[in-house]
Order: C-alpha cells, then sequence, then structure tokens
C-alpha cells in the first residue's frame, strides 16, 4: 500500500493575526472532505518561516488512497482556504494518506485496530514510563487497554500525546486484504 503526499502552495493576503488554530481549521474542512467521502485524520501545522499545513485523510470506505484522492482533497481544501483565509502570509498545503502505519488519533481508532501493535507516548509519565508498545486490545470507558510486555496496560486515553500502529506482517497482511480502488 502506497503512502501519499500533494503538495501545493498558497498565498494569502500578509496581514497580522492570532495563533493558527488547527482545530478551526479541522471544523472548516471537515464537512466537505466527509461529503466528497473521506474522513479527516489529522490537521497539524509546522514550520514558521513558511509553515506547512498538513492534512492527513482516508477514504470513509477504507479503499486505498490514490494520487487522485489527494489531488481531489487538494483542490477542495485550498478553495475553502481561500475564502476563510484562516493562515496569515504564504503556507505550503501539504495532503497524504495516513500510511499503513498510522497514526492513532481518535478514541475509535483504538477500537478499530484492536489486535493489532501499537507505539504509544504519554504526555506525563505512568510509573516512571512515558512510552508503550503492544498489541491494543481497545477501549475500556476512557482508557486504552494494551497488552506491553509486562502484560496488561491501561493508558488514560487523555493522556496519550501520541500513537501510531507499527508496522508487522499483521497490519501488512490487513493491507493486502483491502481492496484496491481502481480509477
Amino acid at each position: 500500500m502506497a503512502h501519499f503526499l500533494f503538495v501545493a502552495c498558497a498565498f494569502c493576503r500578509d496581514r497580522k493575526r492570532l495563533p493558527i488554530d488547527t482545530n478551526e481549521i479541522t471544523r472548516l474542512i471537515e464537512p466537505s472532505l466527509e461529503a466528497m467521502g473521506y474522513r479527516v485524520v489529522r490537521v497539524a501545522l509546522t514550520g514558521t518561516r513558511l509553515p506547512t499545513l498538513q492534512v492527513m485523510a482516508e477514504r470513509r470506505d477504507e479503499a486505498p488512497m490514490t494520487v487522485d484522492d489527494c489531488a481531489d482533497i487538494s483542490r477542495s481544501v485550498s478553495a475553502l482556504l481561500d475564502v476563510a483565509d484562516p493562515i496569515a502570509g504564504a503556507y505550503t498545503l501539504e495532503v497524504s494518506s495516513p500510511g499503513i502505519d498510522r497514526p492513532l488519533v481518535r478514541p475509535e481508532d483504538y477500537d478499530r485496530f484492536a489486535g493489532f501493535e501499537a507505539r504509544i507516548e504519554l504526555g506525563e509519565p505512568l510509573d516512571g514510563r512515558k512510552r508503550f508498545r503492544g498489541r491494543l486490545l481497545g477501549r475500556e470507558g476512557d482508557d486504552i487497554r494494551l497488552i506491553a510486555e509486562t502484560g496488561e496496560v491501561r493508558l488514560k486515553l487523555a493522556g496519550i500525546a501520541r500513537a501510531k500502529l507499527v508496522l508487522t506482517d499483521d497490519l501488512l497482511a490487513l493491507a493486502a486484504r483491502t481492496p484496491a480502488q481502481t480509477h
């Protein structure tokens, strides 16, 4: 399964603004992408001199993303951002798929990928540890359950700083079973 990236450069009016809220940008683009059959995985802004707005999305039908999908998303997001103009100055728009070893961003991701290996980093240590790796067991209440090398661990969802799937044979087999999208 390929991981696609589509980049476009956008120029906006030069004016001072409050810090950019990626949650606001997510709220702005999500309805349009949902209507197009996509789900926003993550929106992030990196860099300061020429910032890059990274939009990671996936198909709602769970078919693999194509370059055409990324291009369609890029055109839609560009049009929405041109009208709303949430970023002062020039920036680069980067649209990509999450890839096989995708980040786990939404609470439902932990249920969707239960049974697969994940790497999780906490914002604050739990029993002296911030990093955990193991097989996801899903959610229970506000906790994520994980079978780590030391046994079952429960991590507070709110305490997770970063999480992503680990590329394993099981994950590759899942990707191979996903029907290919033809264009």
